[in-house]
């Protein structure tokens, strides 16, 4: 029971930290690989669209090997994509080590989950679900630390090393703890190769156009409408295919249940916020408020371990009063104080005093928003195994799609932001903006004495910092602002909303 539980935390930790390094650690890998924000979307998009397919065909590869040999299936291909990644020093590298860890990786989540069931009902299976909720909050926390120490000792190949680490940890688990029986022929599903390449094409083809379209909206937008569109039709034939086969590869129609789809709407939007502010985060604290990477990581490591006293908490309240409209409100309210705070930072906040608290309600947001939907949107599949494990899958394939173009779609708008907010500013000192000529001789006096005759040119490069430094903050106090306006519009919502199909009791 104990190598059980263990198991099921290592695979959703693994998940979780792998997710949050590659985002916090997104400029510093794109500067390693020599990739712009626009390539880097590129991977993040690659990798879902093969995370999807890959979390698509997991049970159809489980019924013919059993739990234990897919795990390791699921490890080799894993740590094969972590050395090639490792070891990467361009964008094209770097691009096949993701898919290939994607391949593998992308099922941990979901196997951590549906391991939980190998526990009998009973109080017991309570501490699978702990564990596995645990790893989510603790993994999440843990990322942005991970790397940047690693980053701080120069070692960028170090994140793919603590990745196989765990992943040979959790190999060795499984032998001990997972069984390897496989089901018999009879129960068996059809492979369905054809539509999940196209599903899979189809998912890379609408990230791709929905990220190219904030670099690029006005120039390419037909280009990218027909790309966007053209992956959408290969998505609705999949489900299309999918809904009417006898023997599907997903049982969609046993998903057509109304708290579960609107499970899935409140996850994807959980998602994409924790893509997109893994990305903004770290932005913040060290483009535009000029921390180093040690003191950006500590803080919002700690401040995401709220996550996990936020559970703990939410556990005691389930006990005397499920209800899960309380906990959605304050989810929420969270959010919107989280996002409201951060847009109102300046460049001399106090990393302690201003930010910390901040992404506190984050992490609060993060876990009570997942847990109440996990606990009520998948209610109507409690009895229907195979329809509970794909219901399952569906959830985790848009988790990617959803983390993917938060991350994409952050990186892109950041650098968009930043360029027009810059080029304002240029030409402010362009025209010969008196506060900003002002501002170029005081720092041109402050360097005479150490500089000489390069004094104006120190200046010079000085003010150029203090103007990406500024676009940079204004660009993530945007994205804040306008999330401080979503997360409270939802609040609201879920405080109104009386018949919402999941506030009804599970």
């Amino acid at each position: 029971m104990k190598l059980l539980l263990a198991t099921i935390f290592v695979l959703n930790f693994i998940e979780f930290l792998q997710a949050g390094m590659l985002a916090f650690g997104a400029s510093a890998i794109q500067g390693q690989i020599n990739a712009s924000p626009e390539e880097y979307s590129i991977v993040t998009a690659a990798y879902a669209a093969v995370a999807i397919a890959s979390i698509a065909k997991m049970r159809w590869f489980i019924e013919r090997l059993g739990w234990r040999k897919f795990i390791y299936g699921s490890i080799v291909f894993f740590i094969t994509g972590a050395v090639i990644s490792a070891l990467s020093a361009t964008f094209t590298q770097f691009l096949l080590g993701r898919i290939v860890m994607g391949l593998g990786g992308a099922a941990f989540m979901t196997s951590a989950r549906m391991l939980v069931n190998l526990i009998p009902a009973s109080p017991a299976r309570m501490k699978g679900i702990l564990s596995f909720a645990s790893a989510l909050t603790i993994g999440n926390a843990a990322a942005a630390w991970t790397v940047a120490e690693l980053f701080e000792a120069d070692w960028f190949a170090g994140i793919f090393v603590v990745l196989i680490a765990l992943s040979l940890l959790a190999a060795a688990l499984a032998t001990a703890a997972v069984p390897d029986q496989p089901l018999p022929a009879e129960q068996h599903t059809s492979a369905h190769m054809g539509p999940l390449l196209a599903m899979a094409a189809g998912s890379f083809l609408v990230l791709f156009a929905i990220q190219r379209a904030l670099y690029d909206f006005y120039s390419s937008l037909p280009y990218l409408l027909v790309l966007g569109l053209a992956g959408a039709a290969a998505i609705v034939w999949f489900v299309r295919h999918q809904h009417d086969h006898e023997r599907p590869l997903l049982v969609l129609k046993r998903l057509v249940q109304k708290r579960y789809l609107a499970g899935l709407g409140v996850f994807v939007l959980a998602y994409v916020v924790l893509g997109a502010n893994n990305v903004m985060l770290p932005s913040l604290m060290q483009r535009a408020m000029g921390f180093s990477w040690h003191s950006a990581g500590m803080i919002q490591s700690i401040g995401l371990s709220s996550a996990f006293l936020a559970l703990i908490v939410k556990l005691r309240i389930l006990k005397t009063s499920p209800s899960p409209k309380k906990f959605y409100v304050a989810s929420f309210v969270s959010l919107a104080i989280s996002a409201w705070m951060l847009s109102r930072l300046t460049v001399e906040a106090n990393l302690w005093r201003n930010v910390l608290p901040a992404i506190a309600f984050f992490g609060m947001f993060v876990v009570v928003v997942q847990a109440t939907t996990a606990l009520h949107g998948f209610a109507e599949l409690a009895n229907d195994d195979v329809a509970f494990m794909h219901g399952q899958q569906v959830k985790n394939m848009l988790s990617q799609f959803g983390v993917a173009l938060g991350i994409g779609g952050a990186t892109l708008l950041q650098q968009w932001r930043t360029a027009e907010h810059l080029s304002v500013l240029n030409r402010r000192f362009a025209s010969g903006d008196p506060e900003l000529g002002r501002l170029l001789e005081q720092l041109t006096n402050a360097f005479g004495t150490t500089h000489g005759a390069q004094a104006g040119q120190v200046a010079l490069g000085q003010l150029t910092q203090l103007l990406n430094q500024q676009a940079a903050l204004l660009s993530g106090l945007e994205y804040f602002h306008v999330l401080a306006i979503v997360s409270l519009a939802m609040g609201v919502l879920m405080y109104f909303q009386r018949t919402l199909v999941l506030f009804k009791p599970a």
